[in-house]
């Protein structure tokens, strides 16, 4: 028995949650009067066309249950699985300045159970109920579509959240449960025009843990309020009673790649995506003392004239984190711009050097005025 369900998702077919969809039948809804609270509410949002649910729904006993289910399908989150269809209550959603990995699209999900609502937090990822899952596949375009590779599932247990990787079937019909982890030759074309070949790498569940790791525990990173809001997606999720409450003043992180935000604001905000989740206090490079989330008042530990606590390869010939005004002295673009597994940063999701992240850095530090702390920056430290 089928059923037949309404999804929406972004206007722009480069942020659409899923790029394919499902023939409908019977008359096509009209955004006047279907979800019209949902609509109102988001403004830019379009109703798509209708799909053919599975009526079952999302299997809720496989998310919350001991153990891992060898095939994706399995969790019944997509209506459609070789079509990535969401399934009820399965939203689409993007983030304002997303992480790099190796110029892989991202198809991102939130999935939050029937009569169950995540809970507003200001400076970390909204409260997601036990139930939930996040759900995130990265593919390439191939021959002009979307080639799935991998989908990432974060599922919240009652003992806590568990990381699962996923790998496609060359039909692209199901994935199947990767827990080692594991390389897939990937061949295609960046934004500049230029045709690269990789080796992907899926990562094993150990090495999700330890992006994912706060004070030792499994924590989702990408769906904190700040880079959720787009000034849409919180209200569709409060329209849908999936979100308990939205102030008014909800933060926004800007957007790495907008030239009318403010260039700090764009280089915060990449930081605070890229590197923040390991270089924060209670993260896994707690011990570095380099500290990216982007509320971080003090300039000394956001890195301007920091020494490096480790020298080594690491640092180059640098002698600060950030030298102000002088990008080719800082450390931090030393490592972004390597690929040598002992000196790159972030170490893990990347193989290739993410050239329009690295000059938005350089230009924010070239920005900076140079010399020994200028007070100007409140900065106390000064060059040897």
């Amino acid at each position: 028995m089928t059923l037949r369900r309404w999804s929406w998702f972004s206007a722009s077919p480069a942020k659409a949650g899923v790029q394919s969809q499902c023939p409908a039948t019977g008359p096509q809804p009209s955004p006047g009067t279907l979800l019209a609270a949902i609509v109102s509410a988001i403004g830019g949002m379009v109703i798509l066309t209708a799909a053919v649910s599975d009526a079952r729904g999302v299997n809720d006993a496989a998310i919350i249950a001991e153990g891992y289910p060898a095939t994706l399908s399995e969790f019944r989150l997509f209506a459609d699985t070789a079509n990535r269809t969401p399934a009820a209550r399965v939203m689409p959603y993007t983030l304002n300045t997303p992480l790099f990995s190796d110029y892989a699209e991202k198809q991102r999900y939130i999935y939050i159970p029937g009569g169950k609502t995540a809970a507003y937090d200001p400076d970390k990822v909204i409260d997601l109920p036990v139930g939930s899952a996040l759900i995130k596949t990265f593919g390439y375009q191939q021959s002009g579509r979307f080639k799935a590779l991998e989908t990432r599932l974060l599922l919240h247990r009652a003992n806590g959240w568990v990381a699962l990787p996923y790998v496609w079937n060359d039909a692209g019909t199901d994935a199947v449960l990767k827990r080692a982890g594991t390389r897939i030759p990937v061949t295609f074309t960046d934004p500049s025009g230029v045709a690269r070949t990789i080796s992907y790498s899926v990562p094993n569940q150990n090495q999700c843990k330890d992006c994912h790791a706060l004070s030792g525990v499994i924590t989702p990173i990408g769906p904190k309020v700040r880079n959720l809001n787009d000034g849409k997606q919180l209200q569709a999720l409060l329209a849908a009673k999936m979100l308990d409450r939205l102030p008014a003043d909800a933060p926004r992180l800007a957007r790495w790649d907008d030239p009318a935000a403010p260039l700090a604001d764009r280089a915060r905000a990449y930081l605070e995506t890229n590197c923040a989740h390991c270089h924060n206090p209670n993260g896994a490079a707690s011990n570095s003392g380099l500290y990216l989330d982007w509320h971080r008042a003090d300039l000394n530990a956001r890195g301007i004239l920091k020494h490096p606590v480790a020298a080594g390869r690491g640092s180059g010939s640098g002698e600060f984190d950030i030298d102000p005004g002088h990008p080719e002295r800082s450390i931090l673009i030393f490592r972004m711009e390597s690929t040598d597994p002992g000196i790159a940063m972030p170490e893990l999701g990347r193989a290739t050097v993410h050239a329009e992240g690295v000059a938005l850095l350089t230009r924010w530090i070239a920005a900076m005025p140079p010399g020994d702390a200028p007070t100007s920056m409140g900065v106390k430290a000064t060059r040897n």
